[in-house]
């Protein structure tokens, strides 16, 4: 099997078994994103994709229980394509539980909603999609390509399919600026979406970005831990979807887990005790450290 250096899946995608359908990312001008800088983005064919899931059935048999087709936006390749797609690796993997993709707001909504409901059909289980944010101001600032409505009607299409969505959230994004907005905004939008999973990630300028230019300039003011923490309670306070929130990665100060619909309460006293301690107590969020 081919990979073009680097790869990146998901933390809950471990163990899935990888196969790079698109290389890089069609997007590719968010700010703060320095993923796929270095790649061309292009899509690669049907026929050597469905070689290479017939080499990993050699490779692994039935071990394979789920399957994540990277790079960036996957979703972004033909209806027609990703169904057949979808179909041989059910056919080829008859135990596998489940087939997911990175897609963004604006590229989802390329697709109509039959078309989601197609590729439904032919077995796709779950999208990732980067909301980074649901304020106007914070994703024109980052350039994300899409408004906070777009992100809804994209949200609405996928869920509305039966596929699952994880909704990933940047906190820290707004900078010291738009905290508040960042996070009141963004409730309201995963409110309206009620994805599946909230997956937060705290942000750190990375080298190469705009976002870190700025950054350096002293033109983004980056949130300390604790003022990180204060909006996502500021988040948490403002959403009443059934989602699960999720804090699955190593960039966030605290391990926040539950249902804001069914474990506020217990959600808000967890953070409201992280942001008694010291700010000692806490990780540095530098990028000189990357």
């Amino acid at each position: 099997m081919k990979y073009e250096e680097p790869v990146f899946r998901p933390p809950s995608e471990a163990n899935s078994l990888l196969i790079q359908a698109t290389i890089g990312c069609p997007h590719n001008r968010c700010t703060f994103c320095s993923m796929y800088k270095k790649k061309k983005f292009n899509i690669r064919s049907l026929a050597e994709l469905i070689e290479e899931l017939e080499e990993a059935r050699t490779l692994y048999g039935n071990q394979v229980r789920t399957i994540f087709f990277p790079d960036g936006n996957t979703i972004v390749m033909k209806t027609n394509d990703l169904v057949t797609l979808f179909e041989a690796a059910r056919d080829k993997f008859p135990h596998l539980e489940r087939i997911t993709v990175y897609g963004s707001s604006k590229f989802i909504n390329r697709k109509s909603s039959e078309e989601w409901e197609r590729l439904a059909a032919a077995g796709l289980n779950r999208v990732h999609s980067g909301l980074e944010s649901g304020d106007d101001i914070v994703l024109k600032h980052i350039n994300k390509g899409v408004t906070a409505e777009e992100a809804i009607s994209a949200g609405k299409k996928v869920k509305q399919a039966g596929v699952e969505l994880s909704e990933y959230v940047l906190v820290g994004i707004g900078g010291l600026k738009h905290w508040q907005q960042h996070a009141v905004n963004t409730a309201r939008v995963l409110n309206e979406i009620n994805p599946d999973f909230i997956r937060l990630r705290t942000y750190t300028p990375i080298p190469g970005t705009i976002l870190y230019d700025e950054y350096s300039k002293g033109e983004f003011e980056l949130p300390g831990p604790l003022e990180a923490l204060r909006e996502v309670r500021m988040l948490v306070e403002n959403l009443t979807c059934d989602s699960m929130l999720l804090s699955d990665h190593i960039s966030n100060y605290w391990n926040v887990q539950g249902r804001p619909s069914a474990d506020k309460a217990a959600l808000l006293a967890e953070l409201d005790y992280a942001l008694s301690l010291p700010e000692s107590k806490f990780h540095k969020n530098d990028p000189r450290r990357l």
